[in-house]
């Protein structure tokens, strides 16, 4: 009776492959963890964005007008009466805090500002800057005495 070479692996070729496989696998796992880092990194960036949009939205719909001495959020009616607004925690258009986002601070600046043809006493510049942890976003805009 002859015997024939069995065919298989032997265990130093089986612990090389899984130590291979097993470093390969460690690679992705740091290059998935670096990418769900960032990822929730461009989340809170976009929330910031969308906050300042909103904010800013709700200011150039305001009319053109002299500060008129409102300081409560929901009294505010023209563009000038928002210099100087700081809301620590996001807040809506009734002064009410939004859940979930009170790691955000929002600043209204708003400068009389020449546009063009158009002289700074007809002309503001609005800025709304929110900051929060990490970093922060500005939004500028425009609005004139003309319609």
């Amino acid at each position: 009776m002859r015997r024939t070479p069995e065919s298989g692996y032997t265990l130093i070729e089986l612990v090389v492959a899984i130590v291979v496989l097993a470093i390969a696998v460690a690679g992705v796992i740091a290059g998935l963890a670096a990418v769900a880092v960032n990822s929730a990194d461009d989340m809170v960036s976009e929330q910031a964005n969308a906050i300042a949009a909103a904010y800013l939205n709700e200011v150039l719909q305001k009319p053109f007008g002299a500060n008129d001495g409102q300081a409560l959020r929901p009294n505010l009616d023209v563009v000038d009466d928002y210099a100087g607004l700081t809301n620590v925690g996001v807040q809506d258009q009734t002064g009410s805090a939004v859940a979930g986002l009170s790691q955000f601070t929002v600043v209204v600046t708003v400068t009389p500002t020449a546009l063009g043809a158009v002289p700074a006493a007809e002309a503001r510049e609005v800025d709304v800057t929110v900051t929060y942890p990490g970093g922060l976003s500005v939004l500028s805009g425009y609005r004139t005495q003309h319609p």
